[in-house]
């Protein structure tokens, strides 16, 4: 029998699904994140599961209206170590790198960023090979 180390292992848990550049696979990538959350123990009635969802919706609305590119998917990973939710949504677009709006009155569009950076504890944009992976955080 060997004597415990004193280090616990930390348990991670990962998620990564590609999806159609399509509205309808933005629907999807939020629909599946919440079924993985679940299967995490982080059921849907959690504020967690809400604010991992509204993130998702909107990180992943984004990649296919500004990061679309013809005949490529975009990709989720949510990523749970240490109590924190990380989700990062990448897509085939380095040039349009997501900025928050300023707020315009009436304006229809421009509020993922501001909502995401209301919901996120932290939040960003990272370069790939090909494309960027835009990812928020939460704890």
């Amino acid at each position: 029998m060997h004597a415990p180390s004193g280090h616990a292992q930390a348990l991670v848990r990962t998620f990564t699904q590609r999806f159609s550049s399509t509205r309808r696979g933005a629907r999807l990538a939020r629909q599946l994140a919440l079924v993985e959350l679940h299967s995490w123990g982080i059921p849907e009635s959690t504020a967690l599961s809400a604010d991992a969802g509204l993130l998702v919706a909107e990180l992943a609305a984004n990649a296919v209206a500004h990061g679309r590119v013809p005949g490529r998917d975009f990709e989720l990973r949510m990523t749970l170590l240490e109590g924190v939710l990380r989700l990062e949504v990448s897509d085939a677009r380095r040039d349009r790198r997501p900025a928050v709006q300023p707020h315009a009155y009436q304006a229809e569009t421009g509020y993922g960023l501001r909502i995401v950076d209301a919901v996120a504890a932290a939040w960003g944009t990272t370069d790939r090979l090909v494309g960027k992976t835009v990812w928020a955080e939460l704890g």
